[in-house]
């Protein structure tokens, strides 16, 4: 009886993430907690006191990752070298009282080519702290400092621009030039081939039901929601497929065709981008695949942002999405909602609780993906209607676990409607726009 009334026998809901080895979207370095950004005032201290060694120690701590095992830091005295990733590439270093040095391996080069060199020339003068250089057969990056002038806001801009451009590079490089040969990726860790199938046809099948709807619309009338659904189509499949390489640049040019800055009418940059994903969608498994692998890094390729920057682009995506929900748009209504706060977490580098907050979103949106992964989903038995009580949960658990740093930080859940995914999307990003975000 007592059970009954007060519910003593229900068990609560699991509301935690299961820890899976299955990495999502780009790497946030504004994750830091507390201890690890006070220990970048101490080596900005030590460094004006001149105290050099003890400032590269505090700088060090500061970029490791504990959750990531990123870098690997040993000094003996005023000597000692460092190693740290980047996706698919690995940056070594060394220093003594007078340099430090780090470099980046991009790729092999058995012969001499001129097409090579020149691109290399080209691509030095847009680089602030690094150079290209050949080490024998060995094409690399290199950033050095003298140990009077390495800052910490010095060697965090030099070692960024040394391993995101030798990350990204490499593959290109490699594609571009058939004489070049990959190296020093022996890092990378394979994805299983279960996870491959899946993100394969996953992106096939996001491609094609896209294309099949926009095909159905009016291009004319709907311009703005076509190219909503395009772009969230962008984010989505770097978030939850997470592709590298050439794949990854593909998917930035797809984007960038809609947002370069020209006179072209919407309908035009959306023709394009179609056809754009169109090839995207022909490309073999095997060219996809080969671009699916596992690394640790060290730096977000952007930067962070005022939350303002966040807040206003989930206010402007929502404040278009009512229209289409009324008018029996439901499907890019709720890519509307999507866009909004997935275009925050493909450009800036967010804050992890708003990581986390968005990757509840994309839970509750594709829970067949995430259950073929292996990971729980926001549904009841019934896989239709919402598990309002284990998403209130899992919102409450990443409050409580950021509270240290975001104290203010706390969604008004009574404005959350579960009544249908559209309705939730709307709410659900209303309220992220609304967190008060300051730091402590």
């Amino acid at each position: 009886m007592l059970e009954k009334l007060f519910g003593w026998g229900k068990k609560k809901p699991e509301v935690k993430e299961e820890k899976k080895d299955t990495q999502f979207g780009r790497y946030s370095d504004n994750n830091k907690p507390v201890g690890k950004v006070a220990r970048w005032t101490d080596a900005d201290n030590l460094f004006k006191e001149k105290k050099y060694s003890e400032s590269l120690d505090a700088f060090f701590e500061y970029l490791r990752d504990d959750d990531a095992q990123n870098l690997t830091y040993q000094r003996n005295g005023a000597e000692g070298n460092f190693l740290f990733y980047q996706g698919s590439r690995i940056i070594r270093g060394t220093f003594n009282k007078d340099l430090l040095q780090a470099e980046a391996t991009l790729a092999r080069m058995p012969q001499p080519s001129v097409p090579v060199m020149r691109r290399l020339l080209e691509m030095n003068f847009s680089l602030y702290y690094c150079r290209f250089a050949l080490d024998n057969e060995r094409l690399c990056m290199r950033f050095d400092t003298d140990a009077e002038t390495a800052s910490p806001g010095k060697l965090y801009y030099g070692l960024k621009e040394l391993s995101t451009k030798a990350d990204k590079q490499d593959d290109l490089l490699v594609k571009d030039f058939s004489t070049l040969q990959t190296m020093d990726n022996e890092h990378l860790q394979v994805v299983p081939d279960e996870e491959k199938e899946l993100k394969y046809a996953s992106l096939q099948k996001w491609i094609g039901d896209t294309l099949d709807t926009i095909s159905g619309l009016d291009a004319d009338k709907l311009s703005g929601g076509v190219a909503y659904m395009l772009l969230a189509l962008i984010y989505r499949i770097d978030y939850l497929i997470s592709p590298e390489g050439t794949l990854l640049n593909d998917l930035e040019r797809i984007g960038n065709i809609y947002f370069k800055k020209d006179e072209r009418p919407v309908m035009e940059k959306t023709r394009d981008m179609i056809e754009e994903f169109k090839k995207l969608k022909a490309r073999s498994k095997e060219e996809i695949t080969q671009q699916l692998f596992r690394s640790k890094y060290t730096f977000a390729i952007t930067a962070p942002q005022p939350f303002k920057s966040i807040a206003d682009s989930i206010h402007n995506a929502n404040a278009n999405l009512p229209w289409y929900r009324d008018n029996g748009y439901v499907s890019i209504a709720c890519q509307i909602a999507e866009y909004g706060i997935a275009y925050c977490q493909y450009s800036y580098s967010l804050p992890r609780p708003i990581t986390e907050l968005f990757h509840l979103f994309m839970v509750v949106n594709y829970p067949e993906f995430f259950e073929a992964l292996g990971h729980r989903t926001y549904y009841n038995a019934d896989k239709k209607t919402l598990d309002s009580q284990a998403i209130l949960a899992r919102i409450k658990e990443i409050e409580a676990e950021w509270r240290e740093k975001y104290p203010g930080m706390e969604m008004k859940t009574g404005n959350l409607k579960f009544d249908n995914l559209v309705n939730f999307n709307f709410t659900f990003t209303t309220e992220i726009e609304y967190l008060n975000m300051d730091q402590k």
